[in-house]
């Protein structure tokens, strides 16, 4: 079978799942997003001769650009991996948090304003101790925990006179760990413990990582949020709460493996090949 990667270029993760394809008896062509040209009638469509694309990143760009790569997955006519909405909703915090509240999942107390004054009175009623995130964003960068109304007032009207969306949440006192669950066709497949002695755990940012076992409530929580918002391979963030409880703090629908796959064991890689050739043959 033959699998398009759809990315921003050659880096780890293409070459892991290059190497996947290869083993499993697959051809994989990796294409860059940012080099997509398509003519309508006069020349054969980028993804004409593939059966299924596998989305491995969306680089960078203009609004312009970004709309016409997403046009070009839902004209695609092949399975995407992940298809285009899981991806226009999970790389939104906002519309990712909507999807998960309408299901019904547990998610901390969130605000997303454009005017400072908003987010000052959301700040108040939030607690005074929220964390501020990039409306798009991965990894734990750009976020920033924030508890003195001061240094509120500063960074909100710093977003807002640069034409930010000020996206807080109430911090959640957990116990210097989370969880990230990885779903795949309805599975989890594996998960691990995220730990760190700061409050972002993400590996990317510091942290330490242990294979663990999940509860099954851990794993309904993950499997309905992966289906919340259309992710047949998703990454599900679990934080643990002060009562034990567990929120759902993001659904990654480009989730990286690199820490993942040695932690837990798993050919992520290979996983995900499998389940974009089972998709295309029905």
């Amino acid at each position: 079978m033959r699998i398009a990667i759809l990315s921003g270029g050659t880096g780890w993760h293409v070459q892991d799942l290059l190497r996947a394809a290869a083993e499993l008896g697959h051809t994989a062509e990796p294409l860059d997003f940012r080099r997509v040209a398509v003519g309508v009638e006069a020349a054969p469509a980028p993804l004409a001769g593939f059966e299924a694309a596998i989305v491995r990143t969306m680089p960078a760009g203009s609004l312009e650009q970004v709309v016409f790569r997403m046009d070009l997955l839902h004209a695609a006519g092949i399975p995407i991996v992940n298809p285009p909405r899981a991806v226009e909703t999970c790389v939104d915090k906002y519309l990712t948090n909507v999807r998960l509240q309408r299901a019904g999942l547990p998610t901390p107390p969130t605000h997303v304003s454009q005017r400072a004054e908003d987010a000052l009175e959301a700040f108040t009623r939030l607690g005074g101790d929220v964390v501020i995130k990039p409306l798009f964003g991965s990894e734990g960068r750009g976020m920033q925990r924030i508890s003195d109304i001061e240094l509120a007032w500063r960074t909100f009207h710093v977003l807002e006179q640069t034409r930010q969306v000020i996206y807080q949440q109430a911090f959640v006192r957990h116990p210097g760990w989370d969880l990230r669950a990885f779903v795949i066709g309805g599975r989890v497949v594996g998960a691990m413990r995220r730990s760190s002695p700061s409050w972002r755990t993400n590996v990317a940012q510091g942290g330490t990582a242990e294979r663990l076992n999940l509860t099954d409530n851990e794993v309904s929580l993950a499997l309905r949020a992966a289906e919340a918002v259309w992710c047949p391979v998703a990454g599900v963030d679990l934080l643990p709460g002060p009562g034990g409880e567990r929120f759902v703090i993001e659904v990654n629908a480009v989730p990286g493996w690199k820490a993942f796959a040695p932690t837990c064991g798993i050919d992520v890689a290979a996983a995900i090949v499998r389940f974009a050739a089972e998709e295309a043959h029905g």
